[in-house]
């Protein structure tokens, strides 16, 4: 899932993709309104955590242009904690709003039930053959056996069911699931893969994870 943050505190902004990253969100900033209008409407974000007062145009300014575009869920972080500014935001749009200074764990418990509740249309679970992902609960499950991934092996896996049975490069993977530009020196991917694979496709018959030589991968069910 992607998250843009429009923030203009470089250490708010450092702080929050910090830690949403770690929780396996890509994550892009803004640090001005203008820029977070712009790729707010865009780009293809899962939620949108935006400050009030920033540069260029306010963030009320920004929640108006974002809903006449996009119904892409909004939550608020502002210094403005007076009951008017967080009625004023809700009655914009806003899905939430979480006043300064606040605690992660309360700001990710809001983060996953903005993403759980829509108002953008996903799926409950992603199913390919036998393996079953869960995006809220982040839970996976092959063939009934519950399957143990880190963060980054869980945002793979994500990834390549989402694009089941499409050519998924090295360059879009790292991207995605890494944030980065991909080198073609770097085996950050691959090794990802192995990895993977060792847990999701090894103890089982059935292959999903399938190799697209000098390119990338794909992830189907292939008939023998």
């Amino acid at each position: 899932m992607r998250i843009l943050v429009v923030e203009d505190e470089p250490k708010t902004s450092a702080y929050l993709r910090k830690g949403l990253t770690e929780q396996g969100y890509v994550v892009d900033s803004a640090a001005d309104g203008l820029d977070g209008l712009h790729l707010a409407t865009t780009g293809n974000y899962d939620l949108v955590l935006l400050d009030v007062m920033l540069p260029g145009i306010d963030g009320w300014s920004v929640l108006q242009g974002v809903r006449q575009l996009h119904p892409t869920p909004i939550l608020f972080l502002s210094a403005l904690a007076d009951v008017d500014d967080r009625v004023k935001g809700l009655r914009l749009g806003a899905d939430d709003y979480l006043a300064k200074p606040f605690a992660f764990s309360e700001l990710l418990a809001r983060v996953q039930n903005i993403l759980r509740r829509g108002p953008v249309q996903r799926e409950t679970f992603l199913k390919v053959a036998d393996v079953l992902l869960d995006p809220i609960k982040r839970r996976v499950t092959r063939a009934g056996d519950v399957v143990e991934l880190t963060v980054k092996e869980y945002a793979l896996l994500e990834y390549l069911m989402r694009h089941a049975g499409e050519m998924c490069s090295r360059t879009l993977i790292a991207e995605n699931v890494w944030d980065m530009n991909f080198d073609s020196d770097t085996n950050v991917v691959d090794v990802a893969i192995r990895r993977l694979r060792a847990k999701i496709d090894d103890p089982y018959p059935l292959k999903l994870i399938h190799t697209v030589r000098g390119v990338g991968y794909v992830f189907e069910a292939r008939t023998p």
